[in-house]
């Protein structure tokens, strides 16, 4: 796994590098092309980076826009900004987070889900996704498409099963993305609008590699559930107080830290890490995955000793925090801001603790979350209104 997707920083820019000459009209034309025999060879495959922020979406912007216009690649940066409209959708309904979670903790796995998940099925190109997503911890975004609608509509499996299946297996599995994504095909998130994988498709974006003729469900309705809830404010977050004594706190949601020190991280103690990464699903997740994202995290600690002290240990459990933070004689502790998931969840519970001990935890948002997030209010059409000015902000 480590050989397709090297945990660190540096691979995550030396993969950016390489694909920028392809990001305007190779992308534009070929992105749709599901090529595993081929390497991937028109899509970036940078989406594990940007998951875990070993690699930001400003960075990937400013390296792609530093060699063509905005027109030329704009394919690319919307895809881009897809995933941070997704954050900012979710951050705003952090309810649908919690249904989706509350849903895989009532299901049942019937045999009929692990015969899927194991590429048991009469659907060659279904079975030949399973392999890969288990094998690799990629697949390709439409192979993505095909394989939960033909999840959903074809086998008649639970969504939710099937979202859980990618998030426990991708090594770029993200609550918002993964989640909405899912909702999206089986027809939750836009009402009454679902994706149909057809045979035709399939053929022609695999180069004839699949063809499940005659097999699909091309009739299927889309799914019905409740309407969205409503939006909440993306919440206020207190500055950190340079006149405290602080300690920083990494996590597997964003591991570029360095723009803390742009944001009132002058001095710090030391830095430890917090993987939650067992918590993005009630089962138990793939090996792989668990080992990119410890992985990961030391290489964040690592580069984070530099601004921020030294390293101390990666942890999971709450009142193990405490204790170190503790022993640093920490009276805050400043933290990457966590969208919602499993992170964000972590950090929620750990405040408190924190709170009752007398430490303050100071989570800092990063400049291009906070001008974006409020944009995700209703589609992505009408949020990418605004991507033009947000790529302007990035050179202000």
């Amino acid at each position: 796994m480590t050989k397709l997707f090297p945990p660190t920083r540096t691979a995550g820019l030396e993969r950016l590098t390489h694909f920028v000459p392809k990001s305007a009209r190779d992308y534009a034309t070929r992105r749709n092309y599901d090529l595993p025999q081929k390497g991937h060879p028109h899509v970036s495959q940078l989406s594990p980076y940007l998951r875990h922020r070993l690699i930001t979406e400003t960075e990937v912007l400013q390296a792609v826009l530093g060699r063509y216009s905005l027109s030329s690649a704009e394919k690319f940066v919307q895809e881009v900004c897809w995933r941070t409209y997704w954050k900012g959708w979710l951050e705003m309904r952090p309810a649908i987070w919690a249904d989706y979670r509350r849903d895989l903790d009532r299901l049942d796995r019937s045999h009929a889900i692990e015969s899927a998940e194991l590429g048991q099925t009469e659907i060659d190109a279904f079975n030949d996704w399973a392999h890969e997503l288990v094998n690799t911890g990629y697949l390709h975004n439409h192979a993505r498409m095909w394989f939960a609608s033909i999840w959903i509509f074809t086998l008649g499996l639970p969504w939710q099963a099937g979202a859980d299946f990618f998030m426990r297996h991708l090594l770029d599995g993200d609550p918002a993305s993964n989640t909405l994504s899912w909702r999206w095909v089986a027809g939750l998130q836009t009402k009454g609008k679902h994706y149909l994988a057809r045979s035709s498709n399939i053929s022609k974006f695999t180069e004839g590699r699949h063809n499940p003729e005659w097999r699909l469900n091309t009739q299927a309705e889309p799914l019905t559930g409740p309407d969205h809830p409503d939006r909440r404010p993306i919440r206020e977050l207190r500055r950190a107080d340079p006149n405290l004594k602080t300690v920083v706190l990494l996590h597997d949601d964003d591991l570029s830290p360095g723009y803390l020190s742009e944001h009132g991280v002058t001095e710090s103690a030391g830095v430890a890490g917090l993987c939650t990464c067992s918590g993005r699903s009630p089962n138990e997740m793939a090996a792989h995955v668990t080992q990119f994202t410890r992985a990961a995290l030391e290489d964040a600690m690592s580069r984070a000793s530099r601004g921020f002290g030294p390293v101390g240990p990666i942890i999971s459990e709450r009142d193990k925090i405490i204790a170190w933070a503790a022993a640093h004689s920490a009276e805050q502790v400043i933290t990457p801001y966590a969208p919602v998931g499993p992170a964000a969840s972590a950090l929620r519970n750990l405040r408190k603790d924190l709170t009752h001990h007398g430490i303050e935890l100071v989570e800092v948002m990063r400049p291009w979350d906070k001008a974006a997030w409020p944009h995700a209010t209703h589609g992505f059409f009408r949020f990418k209104s605004v991507i033009p000015d947000l790529i302007a902000s990035l050179t202000e």
